[in-house]
């Protein structure tokens, strides 16, 4: 049934440091959209504004909302906390530290094996300077046959 204009709910969309919120969500897994917040940070955030975490967000009311963003509001998040982040590994890069030279190559910083993994790091594979006999043979043959 078509609702009518005058019964039309406004539902407030929740937007968090310029992250729109998802509505259809659980209020626990809707937060951790949010950069810098995981999902043992929404604990601490849920039990500070008091609000249940299996509700919905669409379900939520404009005074849990206020509660939810003034606890949000003491934490560094998204451009803040990116920007802090930043400044700690180009203070680590400027200072010459071991941690700093990794970051600067790409490469894993804490201690991580490199010989087998670290793909994520690293990037895709590539052979350098490894050549098999059978293909340098074949290249030297071509080689001579052109002279």
């Amino acid at each position: 049934m078509r609702e009518s204009s005058t019964q039309a709910t406004t539902r407030l969309i929740m937007r968090i440091s310029g992250v729109t919120i998802p509505d259809e969500k659980r209020v626990d897994i809707s937060l951790t959209y949010l950069y810098g917040v995981g999902r043992s940070n929404v604990k601490g955030i849920l039990e500070k504004a008091q609000v249940d975490a299996t509700k919905r967000v669409k379900d939520l009311s404009e005074d849990e909302q206020k509660r939810i963003l003034d606890v949000v509001s003491t934490i560094k998040l998204e451009g803040d906390l990116r920007a802090e982040i930043y400044a700690n590994i180009k203070r680590l890069r400027d200072s010459g530290s071991y941690r700093g030279m990794r970051h600067a190559r790409n490469l894993p910083a804490r201690g991580q094996r490199t010989r087998s993994n670290a793909r994520t790091k690293r990037g895709k594979r590539m052979t350098i300077g490894a050549i098999k006999k059978e293909v340098a043979a074949k290249m030297e043959a071509a080689a001579t046959k052109a002279k």
